[in-house]
């Protein structure tokens, strides 16, 4: 063989070789991961539903994986300072994000934001879908959604419908009720969903969509009368209670936790954390937990996991534009 032709071969197999050392250092990295503590950004304080949900998701997760996964409350901005956070630290998987349904409402409600929450997220795994449950004072005279419904068209201005403010999940599950019903309904905003509880049994107002975890007690003691829940099917968390949807054909409304990591995440870190999510959601223990907050979990892979935050935010879109509803 001749000297140059000798040495063209073994250029090509030196090339060949460092080209695949990315690929092998790439897959060791993988393997690996985590190497370190993974932190789970939550745009809310401690002690509200999403926080309860992240630590515990990062408690078995931490067991899992065999690495620190760490809650880190960012609340402010109805969410968006955690979301901002989120989308511009490196995409090597040590960020994750806990979404909560205002991630959905947001990019409607916000005219201007410094992301794109679809286009800057990777979708990693749902966690949980959590109802809501439609309730009224006790001195509201109606039992049922359709009595409801001709109730405040019969009083108009006169229903008063409380959430914990403009833009939750609590204040625009009741303008999907208003607009698919045509129900007479004055938006009143609290600044928390407890304040919106205690002036609803005291009769200040006279219909709250609330979180089922919130309110289950009250209903269970007569306190407030729960009308319906606003899943597509019954919650086993108040199995005597009709859904919306039973009156209201098409109507749903749930806040859709789960997590998301930066844009360009690897591919395989999302397929890891979301095999680890989904044997968590598995797990008994966690189902018993989550049923006891009255939600459902969320399983599957990431690809069905960011279809159904597209359709969220598409569908919530509607919802804002048609309350005229904006951030304050």
């Amino acid at each position: 063989m001749k000297p140059q032709r000798m040495r063209r071969r073994k250029f090509l197999g030196l090339a060949a070789g460092a080209a695949a050392v990315p690929a092998v250092s790439r897959i060791a990295w993988v393997l690996d991961y985590p190497v370190r503590p993974v932190h789970i950004l939550v745009g809310f304080a401690p002690g509200s539903a999403t926080d309860i949900l992240a630590r515990m998701m990062a408690q078995r997760l931490s067991e899992r994986l065999g690495q620190s996964f760490v809650v880190d409350n960012r609340p402010g901005a109805g969410g968006n300072i955690a979301t901002e956070a989120a989308v511009n630290a490196p995409a090597d998987g040590y960020t994750l994000l806990m979404t909560s349904g205002a991630n959905t409402i947001n990019p409607t409600l916000y005219e201007k934001l410094s992301f794109d929450f679809l286009k800057d997220t990777t979708p990693v795994a749902g966690v949980t879908r959590s109802p809501l449950v439609m309730e009224v004072n006790n001195a509201v005279p109606a039992k049922t959604v359709p009595e409801f419904i001709a109730y405040t068209k019969a009083n108009p201005g006169r229903v008063n419908m409380a959430s914990s403010g403009i833009g939750t999940s609590l204040h625009i599950s009741g303008e999907l009720f208003k607009m698919m019903t045509g129900a007479n309904m004055t938006h009143v905003p609290y600044r928390s969903a407890a304040a919106a509880l205690t002036d609803l049994m005291g009769g200040q107002v006279q219909v709250l969509f609330d979180v089922i975890a919130s309110s289950l007690s009250y209903v269970k003691a007569g306190q407030v009368r729960a009308l319906a829940v606003t899943s597509a099917s019954r919650s086993d968390a108040l199995p005597g209670v009709p859904t919306v949807g039973e009156f209201v054909p098409g109507y749903e409304a749930s806040a859709c936790n789960g997590l998301v990591a930066p844009r360009n995440t690897p591919a395989e870190i999302v397929t890891k954390l979301n095999k680890a999510v989904n044997d968590v959601l598995a797990e008994p223990a966690m189902r018993a937990q989550l049923a006891d907050l009255g939600a459902t979990e969320l399983t599957g892979p990431a690809a069905e996991w960011g279809a159904l935050l597209s359709a969220e935010v598409a569908k919530w879109a509607k919802v804002v534009k048609f309350s005229g509803a904006k951030a304050e």
